[in-house]
């Protein structure tokens, strides 16, 4: 087994390549004589393998990859444009490096595990002959959405769905129900041809080469969808939620702003966390209106944000709810969300916040931007019943009063109680026997058997 060697391919921007890092690491773990050479860009690495990921793992080396911006080219189109210029370039970059890390260990590649983002990976591991397997770090149903979206747009068009939002779809496989608007970017609106659309549409035509899928979620939770794609493909192996099979260690995170002392002194369930993640946050107007919905209802809160953000909150804002709010630019998120005190996570309905919220056992008040973010959202309101999404998807004073009283009080104990169910079973799922752990084993047997 010294000989098996293991490239690992990362999508190198947002939250992926952490995901990524993560189960490689519980893979090493396991697999202690295997190596795995990780494929990310220099900055994407460089924040990856630091101090804070304390593992200790030594068959995990990073390789750094091209990002493909050109020697003196000024960047000016935001996150799109360093992500198109990254594809553009990845495939002979990566293909460089891979060549390179062979010569480099003496071991020719034996099987490729790849974001399913990086879908052209596949033929480099055709060419290798060896398998590929594709890690696909969000839920099952945008997965489907994805694999499906020629019969998406075969029945919904290409032209654009403005005032259609509100129609609701159900011949999608594996989904009863969904509301159009609400269906991930890229499949039938926004620009169809950008390169983000484009890459996810290729994913979806290409993903069923894999000679298995990893998905970042739990089989419970979707039965109706897992059932749907192991129908279609080979080995779907649901082996997370990774925060619970794989998380970062906690041995660096310190609670710098006493955050947790701060909870201590709070009723049970009464506090609203306020959290959007990396890369989203509300605009000026809607930061305004969640404050001033927290001050008039004078509701216990806990905000993480940005210090450059603070400027928005209305004037006083701070100093008004001191006695019962606290504002700080980080927390420590798991260590908060599990704490008693806390009754609803006010975020982006991002798929890592939604698990962690499963995994607490606390409710969700879902504000979507893109991506997959509005088909979770539409999960967690209508299909499971773990949150709301906030009225018309955005902040407004009265929309999130009307979200807090739903979720703190008249709903209370039916939310509580029903996103306790998904707790327990994400537990069951990644106990010993649990069918995360069972489909784990089955990728480690994957992997070694090549």
């Amino acid at each position: 087994m010294s000989n098996f060697h293991v490239a690992v391919i990362a999508f190198p921007f947002a939250t992926h390549a952490g995901l990524l890092y993560g189960l490689v690491q519980r893979l090493a773990s396991t697999l202690p004589n295997v190596t795995f050479t990780f494929f990310s860009t220099k900055n994407s690495n460089s924040s990856i393998f630091n101090s804070q990921h304390c593992y200790s793992n030594t068959n995990v080396k990073p390789y750094d990859v091209s990002d493909g911006v050109p020697k003196g080219h000024v960047l000016g189109g935001g996150l799109e444009e360093i992500i198109g210029l990254f594809f553009k370039s990845a495939k002979q970059n990566i293909d460089n490096a891979m060549i390179s890390a062979e010569n480099d260990s003496g071991k020719k590649i034996t099987c490729v595990i790849a974001d399913a983002f990086m879908w052209f990976t596949s033929d480099m591991a055709q060419q290798c002959n060896v398998h590929w397997i594709p890690v696909w770090t969000s839920a099952a149903g945008s997965l489907s959405v994805h694999v499906d979206t020629d019969l998406i747009r075969e029945n919904v068009g290409i032209q654009g769905i403005d005032g259609r939002e509100d129609e609701v779809l159900n011949f999608i496989p594996g989904i009863s129900e969904v509301r159009l608007g609400d269906l991930p970017g890229g499949v039938v609106s926004g620009d169809l041809k950008s390169p983000f659309s484009m890459m996810l549409h290729k994913m979806g035509k290409t993903i069923g080469k894999g000679k298995a899928i990893s998905i970042n979620s739990f089989e419970e939770l979707d039965p109706q969808m897992v059932q749907y794609l192991k129908s279609k493909f080979n080995n779907i192996l649901n082996v997370g939620p990774f925060n619970l099979t794989s998380p970062p260690p906690l041995a660096n995170v310190v609670d710098k702003y006493d955050c947790i002392e701060w909870l201590n002194h709070q009723e049970p369930n009464s506090v609203a966390y306020i959290g959007f993640g990396t890369v989203a946050t509300p605009p000026p107007n809607e930061l305004e209106a969640m404050a001033q919905a927290l001050e008039d209802k004078k509701i216990p809160f806990l905000w993480s944000i940005k210090e450059n953000f603070m400027s928005h909150f209305p004037k006083g804002f701070l100093e008004k709810t001191s006695e019962y709010g606290k504002v700080v630019p980080w927390v420590p998120q798991v260590q908060v969300l599990e704490h008693s005190a806390v009754g609803v996570f006010i975020n982006h309905s991002g798929w890592n916040s939604v698990l962690e919220s499963i995994a607490s056992g606390v409710p969700i008040i879902c504000r979507p931007f893109f991506g997959d973010h509005h088909l979770n959202a539409w999960m967690v309101e209508k299909v499971w019943k773990i949150g709301v999404k906030i009225e018309g998807g955005v902040f407004t004073k009265s929309g999130t009063i009307d979200a807090l009283e739903f979720v703190l009080s008249k709903n209370k104990e039916e939310l509580k109680e029903q996103i306790g169910m998904y707790k327990e079973l994400a537990l069951k799922a990644v106990g010993t026997s649990g069918s995360s752990t069972q489909n784990f084993n089955k990728l480690v047997e994957i992997i070694t058997s090549c």
